[in-house]
């Protein structure tokens, strides 16, 4: 019997574990909430450290991807287990491989209105359901949502990659831009104690970009501290400093003022020199930081997964079942257990399908 294989999340690892268990001949289908495929990486236009284009890798993951069956625009409303199979039951606007199927109802719940719901049979189950992106409305000092020219670095990376200027909200070109490290992440104020581990060397990126950009302008780093921790991440870091002449100031922001002509007032100290500092600004970028996806939490009650104190979800063991959970046939990937960068996840993604592909074919004859 064909064993048969469930992947919720349709992101960079969601695809990338669908895609070779396909290729060893599973039969997967790929759950996404989305009306498309690609997640957080679908908004992104250069990647660190090399800034290669974020469409390039999404191209590459989706070609070794033609044998999963991909369902996007849906919800998953139940899941249950009877021995060693689950039953993923959805319902939502359907489509498969990228064209409509149905227009399924969205009714309150499914109990009462069997026919708006599909269920879907698996052996196991692979939860790579990702992250939300912090909602900086929540750090009002900062005053996003307030002043029009405070934008977060996933508005920028929109503009980047739609080939859109740059511009105030004035429609002049910024003469002097902050950006802020650390919105959402190591705040004890908002309950995130994490570091979301990419956020320095996003803002470093986007600092290079913008000079590249405005090559006249001045692009200030407000950090905590400066967490570059791969391979080349510092090297782009001294680039940043040395060949475009950015600068970097140790220190969180206490908040931000509007000026009548729509430039921010930021005030911050400057814990290098113990000194105050009251700057302005015409345009301040928020490097907001990763939390824990929403649709996760009702997956994981179903399941009775458990969530850390940071609200991502726990494995069976952080060093040596990292992709596994408690419950058998219930594999994670990515940045469902916690912040991490692409490349990590598309690893990431790669392991969780070895260990899938090791616990399906346990039971074959011969392997006990």
């Amino acid at each position: 019997m064909e064993h048969s294989v469930i992947v919720i999340g349709g992101g960079v690892s969601g695809m990338t574990a669908a895609g070779m268990l396909a290729q060893q001949g599973f039969n997967v289908t790929l759950l996404e909430k989305e009306a498309e495929t690609g997640g957080h990486a679908a908004r992104w236009d250069r990647l660190f450290p090399d800034r290669k284009k974020a469409s390039e890798v999404l191209d590459f993951i989706r070609k070794g991807m033609s044998r999963v069956k991909v369902i996007t625009g849906i919800t998953v409303v139940n899941i249950t287990r009877n021995d060693k199979e689950f039953t993923v039951v959805t319902r939502g606007q359907v489509a498969d491989g990228g064209s409509q199927m149905a227009d399924i109802p969205h009714p309150a719940s499914c109990i009462p209105h069997p026919a708006s719901c599909i269920p879907h049979p698996a052996s196991c189950i692979l939860l790579a359901t990702g992250y939300e992106l912090f909602e900086a409305r929540k750090k009002e000092e900062y005053g996003y949502g307030i002043y029009n020219n405070v934008i977060t670095s996933a508005e920028l990376e929109d503009k980047f990659r739609s080939g859109s200027p740059i511009l105030t909200s004035e429609g002049k070109p910024p003469a002097r831009i902050g950006i802020v490290h650390c919105v959402g992440s190591r705040d004890e104020k908002v309950g995130n104690l994490y570091c979301s581990k990419v956020c320095c060397v996003t803002g470093v990126k986007q600092a290079i970009e913008l000079k590249e950009m405005y090559p006249a302008s001045e692009v200030f780093n407000f950090y905590m501290d400066l967490r570059m921790f791969d391979r080349h991440f510092e090297e782009l870091y001294y680039e940043a400093q040395q060949k475009w002449g950015v600068s970097f100031i140790r220190g969180r922001l206490s908040e931000c003022a509007e000026n009548p002509d729509g430039s921010i007032i930021v005030k911050t100290e400057d814990t290098l020199t113990g000194k105050p500092l009251k700057m302005t600004v015409d345009l301040l970028v928020l490097l907001t930081g990763f939390v824990p996806g929403r649709g996760m939490a009702s997956i994981s009650a179903m399941l009775g997964l458990t969530t850390g104190a940071d609200g991502f979800t726990n494995s069976a063991d952080s060093h040596t079942l990292n992709n596994s959970t408690e419950i058998p046939g219930i594999f994670l990937a990515g940045a469902v257990k916690g912040p991490v960068s692409i490349s990590e996840s598309i690893a990431d993604a790669r392991a969780a399908a070895i260990q899938i592909e090791v616990y399906l074919n346990s039971d074959k004859p011969g392997n006990d």
